[in-house]
């Protein structure tokens, strides 16, 4: 079923459907009347020669030059050759449908001013899975993400790069081979591909759906860890977190109490502390600090998936076109910077239960290291080091991109949001976090293999998921294909899904 195109109701799960899922798209009917409305406004406008910024101007620095007739169809062409600017590394192809996606949804509330076939011609790129080449680097995050985005629109030239059934070909074969005209560029078209942040926020959108799948599964490690520890569970009555208030508190209390249901130390059979250390008790806070982030910068990707993000922006009721800084990326980059910030806390969490669980003097009678041959075996002291480099280059990518501004284009852009950056290192941080958690969730399940009580079902189901791809450290091994698998496997979700197949939604 295509996803249907309105400009104002696209939510992250459907950029995850498109970007990564190859769902089909379609443009409302009267979003498709909306653009042609624009467009005529902004013909119109033209042969008045009223001065318009971007389509008779220069552009930056240079916007009160005024190019004449002769100029405007080219100026397009030349803006986006300048634009193609980035460097490096090709973006993932579902950072550039989703970026995709959202120029076509900015484009549906028909105030761009671009031709209708510029938006059709990325629709129809999308529906036949040709995805431009672009370079991940080059973004400043306001103006837009023009040199991204400029990658993209080469394609409207027939020019750049294009992945097309699983082979890169120059842009005006990809074309060819798509059955897809190339429309060329004509005033206003370039500037209108390419003028808002929707790659940083496409990539933004992808990291919060991974990083809700993730929040969730560091529920469950956290629950086996718990019961491995015989930990304390009274910390966990949601009641306790209801008259504090905190939404995600309660959420994550409720979801880490139900991986327990039906075990002994739910039951109360198994012997606990009065009082347990931080890490094991203030789970529910920290976890649920991440969740209520995310609500927040959910809400904000939403707003600016579905808002005009562009300059200038055209009103074709009043007949009025204003210049101002929709393309600005700081409220998606001061929000993700948040997110990349709670990923790392909930990844020292994780770490610091994994240290319980082999430190001997705070596990509650297991095995040094989690090995029965303490001495000639190290067990898993070494697991412990591979998750602290990775914590430690965490903390140095969790410095805020967004106050790191440096002014460009003859101070004519003297701030920029940096949101590209935020985007790039908080992909960074998460791969990060699968690998600390999948340790967590291999250290918890050999734990647990040495305790003689029962389990809740949703901890058991988890470590049975483990063992099939990991077994049981009885004598050392080289532990790097564990520690390889076990990310692969967070990374995944097959716990997730198996655990919620079981026990059905922890949230």
């Amino acid at each position: 079923m295509s996803l249907i195109i309105t400009g104002n109701d696209l939510q992250i799960e459907d950029v995850v459907n498109v970007a990564r899922n190859n769902q089909k798209i379609e443009l409302h009917p009267d979003a498709v009347e909306r653009i042609k409305l624009c467009r005529l406004m902004v013909e119109n406008k033209i042969e008045r020669g009223e001065i318009m910024y971007g389509i008779n101007t220069g552009i930056g620095e240079f916007s009160e030059m005024v190019l004449n007739s002769d100029q405007v169809k080219d100026f397009q062409k030349y803006l986006i050759y300048n634009h193609a600017a980035g460097i490096g590394d090709p973006m993932p192809i579902d950072y550039v449908r989703g970026a995709m996606l959202g120029r076509i949804n900015v484009h549906a509330h028909g105030n761009s001013g671009c031709r209708l076939v510029i938006t059709q011609t990325f629709v129809e790129m999308l529906n036949k899975g040709l995805t431009p080449y672009v370079c991940q680097k080059g973004s400043v995050g306001a103006s837009g993400d023009l040199a991204p985005m400029s990658q993209i629109a080469l394609l409207l030239l027939g020019e750049g790069q294009a992945y097309y059934k699983g082979k890169l070909l120059e842009g005006k074969e990809a074309m060819r081979q798509a059955n897809i005209p190339v429309p060329g560029l004509e005033a206003r078209d370039g500037l209108a591909s390419i003028n808002g942040s929707n790659a940083l926020t496409a990539m933004s959108a992808l990291l919060l759906h991974d990083t809700n799948n993730w929040l969730k599964q560091a529920e469950i490690a956290a629950a086996m860890s718990l019961e491995a520890l015989k930990a304390n569970m009274k910390p966990y009555t949601p009641r306790l977190h209801e008259v504090r208030g905190f939404k995600g508190a309660i959420r994550s209390a409720k979801a880490i109490g139900k991986l327990i249901e039906g075990g002994d130390l739910q039951q109360g059979k198994v012997a606990s502390k009065v009082q347990d250390a931080y890490s094991m008790r203030s789970t529910p806070q920290v976890i649920g600090t991440a969740h209520d982030a995310l609500v927040y910068a959910r809400s904000q990707v939403e707003i600016e998936l579905n808002g005009v993000g562009d300059n200038p922006i055209f009103f074709p009721e009043e007949d009025m076109q204003l210049s101002g800084a929709n393309f600005q990326g700081s409220p998606v980059a001061l929000p993700m910077d948040m997110i990349g910030i709670a990923i790392t806390m909930i990844s020292v969490l994780s770490e610091r239960r994994m240290n319980r669980l082999n430190n001997p003097a705070l596990s509650v009678g297991l095995p040094a290291f989690l090995t029965k041959g303490a001495g000639m075996f190290s067990g898993l002291m070494l697991s412990q080091y591979t998750a602290d480099m990775q914590i430690v280059e965490q903390r140095i990518l969790s410095a805020p991109a967004s106050i790191q501004s440096i002014p460009a284009a003859a101070d004519q852009e003297d701030f920029v949001s940096m949101g590209m950056n935020t985007a790039i290192k908080n992909f960074q941080i998460l791969d990060n976090a699968y690998g600390i958690l999948g340790i967590e969730f291999m250290a918890a399940a050999q734990a647990l293999d040495f305790r003689e009580y029962a389990f809740g079902k949703g901890v058991t189901v988890a470590k049975e998921i483990i063992r099939k791809h990991v077994e049981f450290l009885d004598v050392d091994r080289p532990l790097y294909p564990d520690h390889t698998k076990m990310k692969e496997l967070v990374h995944s979700c097959e716990i997730l899904k198996g655990v919620e197949e079981a026990i059905g939604s922890i949230g």
